[in-house]
């Protein structure tokens, strides 16, 4: 099945940056989206950006301006970067896959970004 390799979390000062990737192995070629989600603790999951086939982004009110996703499409890898992080962005953050229409979707086994004050 899909696989979604995860990388480029760790812990940064506030107002630093981080770049996630996200590479997905397998017969992803049904799926049409992919983004990232974050879970701070005691929270739920939210949705942070998604790419669309076609090339429309989608970002949290929260992030607008600060993070972009961008996507390499001949190696199948999503990234997102991350700047003018703030402490509020701390949480584990999980790359997605999904096809809109059947809502099949594959997640990654996330990472963690810690942004300190």
């Amino acid at each position: 099945q899909v696989q979604l390799a995860e990388s480029g979390g760790g812990s940064v000062q506030a107002g630093g940056s981080l770049r996630l990737s996200c590479a997905a192995s397998g017969p992803i070629s049904s799926f049409n989206a992919m983004g990232w989600y974050r879970q701070a603790p005691g929270k739920q999951r939210e949705l942070v950006a998604v790419i669309i086939s076609g090339g429309s982004t989608n970002y949290a009110a929260s992030v607008k301006g600060r993070f972009t996703i961008s996507r390499d499409s001949a190696k199948n890898t999503v990234h997102l970067q991350m700047n003018s992080l703030k402490p509020e962005d701390t949480g584990v953050y999980y790359c997605n896959v999904r096809n809109l229409i059947s809502s099949d979707q594959y997640w990654g086994q996330g990472t963690q970004v810690t942004v300190s004050s």
